[in-house]
């Protein structure tokens, strides 16, 4: 019989830390990513719902530090931390980073997606973060499931089902 795990939500632009007994779940990825960190071996998680790169696009006096890969990836990596896990242990996963609509033009701006995706790589490369698996870009939305526990992703792609990395 398994266990029923309690499920913490990860809403856009949010982040959140759990445990082996909980499951971390974030609905919506479109150009947005969903980057999870974690320890395998205290098996403790922390994903992040990030919508954009870099943290200077913020108006200055809201500056919600989830919703940047910059901020967010270093908050989450704190929170772990002071949950008990071991900097050097983290590990990363990430999915999303769809094209979700179709522009004339080569501006880079509309392509959040893809710059969502090469930020969030360059600042784990940064941080010296192995990227494990990854599920991005592509034109579908995603939700993400990660369990602490077992260290699985399971990504469900519309129209495309479901799979785990």
């Amino acid at each position: 019989m398994s266990e029923v795990k309690r499920c913490i939500r990860i809403g856009i632009g949010e982040m959140g830390v759990g445990r082996a007994s909980e499951m971390l779940k974030t609905s919506g990825l479109g150009s947005c990513i969903g980057i999870v960190l974690y320890d395998e071996v205290v098996k403790l998680a922390g994903m992040a719902h990030i919508m954009l790169p870099d943290s200077g696009m913020a108006r200055k006096n809201r500056v919600n530090r989830a919703k940047y890969a910059d901020t967010a990836l270093i908050d989450l990596m704190d929170s772990l931390q002071e949950a008990g896990a071991v900097r050097w242990r983290l590990k990363a996963k990430i999915a999303g980073g769809a094209q979700m609509f179709s522009y004339s033009g080569n501006s880079s701006m509309m392509r959040i997606g893809m710059r969502n995706i090469e930020a969030v790589r360059s600042l784990l490369k940064q941080f010296s973060i192995p990227v494990i698996a990854e599920d991005v870009g592509g034109t579908s939305g995603r939700t993400i499931e990660f369990d602490p526990d077992t260290g699985t992703l399971r990504i469900k792609t519309v129209y495309k089902g479901v799979h785990e990395l």
